[in-house]
């Protein structure tokens, strides 16, 4: 399943999201991804989490993001969570490519069973209708 932490820059997503990884690690029986658009955050991760920072990557639309996510999927069969910190940025998605794109790592999600997390830097209300159900926590 696809999940949302939505709020403005600058609210706490982030340091949200890293608590919720770090947590994560003491009951995962699987691995974990984080994905990010620095390595920043790489000393604030445990080292049982592979930080990947996206923008290493030639990524440059929806499709190829997609495309890099059933890479990381297809080459883990013990992946168990992946964690998306600036989803939209690291996407290189505008707002109306929004749905499709969750809709695609929602099936990507519940054909592997690997859970998905998404920081996204939107307000819920400003969220289209469809992603409103994703939404995890707000901030």
């Amino acid at each position: 399943m696809v999940e949302i932490i939505a709020g403005e820059k600058g609210k706490g997503k982030t340091k949200y999201l890293l608590d919720m990884v770090n947590s994560a690690v003491a009951h995962a029986t699987g691995n974990i991804v984080y994905l990010d658009k620095s390595q920043k955050h790489m000393h604030e991760l445990t080292n049982r989490v592979r930080l990947i920072n996206v923008t290493e990557y030639p990524i440059t639309n929806m499709d190829e993001f997609i495309g890099f996510i059933c890479g990381i999927v297809s080459q883990d069969y013990d992946l168990q969570e992946m964690y998306l910190d600036s989803f939209l940025t690291i996407a290189n998605l505008n707002d109306d490519q929004m749905v499709h794109v969750i809709e695609k790592l929602n099936v990507i999600s519940e054909k592997y069973a690997v859970r998905i997390v998404l920081s996204v830097s939107r307000n819920e209300a400003d969220l289209p209708e469809p992603v409103k159900a994703r939404v995890l926590i707000s901030l």
